[in-house]
């Protein structure tokens, strides 16, 4: 299931766009930001107490903070695309190969603490359903052909239960799991901590928004 669903969770809601055609901002907003509330509370609750508890507090520290570094470097490239942002061309037919490899070196490292963490996995899943309806929307109304959009997602989807695979098989990986890690959680705190900044436009007092990031911390603090 840990390689499974995140596939399925992407591809599903490339069929769903392709489908449905949604023109409804305001609901993918509510999903972002339950998303978002929702990793950032997973994280806190189940990879932070870990990658502190055995390890040295300030060489962790150093990672997460390369982990948050790593990820505004991955941005200049994927321009905000994990956290809900699209800003490459419509009108460009070619395929968007610093798009792609930025999003898979994002999800090959977000893939890497599900191996020993598996409810990190509803979190990165939850992360990923907005995400992937986001990319498809953008894919799929741009004048990239649709296999080749299919093409995009399909392999996608593939990249998270890649970093999953290759942290449980790959013995160098095992042996630096705890720095993966809290590369991770540096990841996870920037993606979500944007997401949430994000999801209050001008900073106006949005009830469904505070309602939904409420529910999702909730649920996250439960499992």
């Amino acid at each position: 299931m840990n390689y499974l669903l995140p596939i399925l969770a992407v591809l599903l809601s490339f069929v769903f766009v392709y489908v449905t055609k949604p023109q409804k901002k305001e609901g993918i907003k509510l999903l972002l930001a339950f998303s978002g509330a929702f990793l950032l509370a997973l994280t806190i609750f189940e990879l932070f107490p870990e990658i502190y508890q055995n390890s040295d507090a300030k060489t962790m520290g150093v990672f997460v903070m390369l982990g948050i570094l790593f990820q505004i470097f991955l941005e200049f490239f994927s321009k905000g695309a994990e956290h809900g942002h699209v800003h490459v061309d419509k009108e460009k037919a070619a395929f968007p190969w610093l798009l792609f490899i930025s999003l898979s070196v994002h999800s090959v490292l977000e893939g890497v603490p599900i191996d020993h963490h598996h409810t990190m996995l509803y979190g990165i899943l939850v992360h990923k359903i907005p995400i992937a309806i986001i990319l498809s929307i953008f894919l799929i109304n741009s004048k990239i052909k649709l296999i080749n959009a299919f093409l995009f997602m399909a392999l996608f989807s593939i990249m998270t239960p890649l970093g999953t695979f290759l942290a449980g098989n790959v013995d160098f990986l095992s042996s630096i799991s705890a720095q993966l890690n809290a590369m991770a959680v540096g990841v996870f705190l920037h993606i979500s901590t944007v997401i949430l900044f994000e999801s209050s436009e001008g900073h106006k007092f949005n009830l469904g928004k505070l309602v939904v990031i409420i529910i999702g911390v909730g649920i996250a603090y439960l499992l």
